[in-house]
C-alpha cells in the first residue's frame, strides 16, 4: 500500500471551497500549504488543519499547534484576542 494513500495532493481542494473555508476556532481565513490548511492570524501562528483523502479536517482538536504551544488550551489562552466570543 502506498504511504501517501491517506493524503490527496493540495490541487484536489477546489479553489472556490478554499475561498469560503475559515478556521472553526478563530474564524480567520485559511491558506493552503502542502497537505494542510493554515489559519491566517496576524501573528502567523495559526492552527494547521490536515487534509485527508481530499477532505479538510476542520476540527481544532485535530489541528497541529504552532511551535511552542503545548496544547489547545494554551493556544486559546495565548491567542484569546483572535478567538471570537
Amino acid at each position: 500500500m502506498n504511504a501517501d494513500a491517506d493524503s490527496t495532493p493540495s490541487s484536489a481542494i477546489d479553489p472556490a471551497l478554499l475561498e469560503i473555508l475559515v478556521c472553526p476556532l478563530t474564524r480567520s481565513k485559511l491558506r493552503l500549504e502542502g497537505d494542510e490548511l493554515v489559519a491566517e492570524l496576524p501573528t502567523g501562528a495559526g492552527l494547521r488543519y490536515p487534509i485527508r483523502n481530499g477532505v479538510p479536517v476542520l476540527l481544532a482538536e485535530e489541528a497541529k499547534l504552532p511551535t511552542g504551544i503545548a496544547d489547545l488550551a494554551a493556544f486559546k489562552q495565548k491567542y484569546a484576542e483572535h478567538i471570537p466570543a
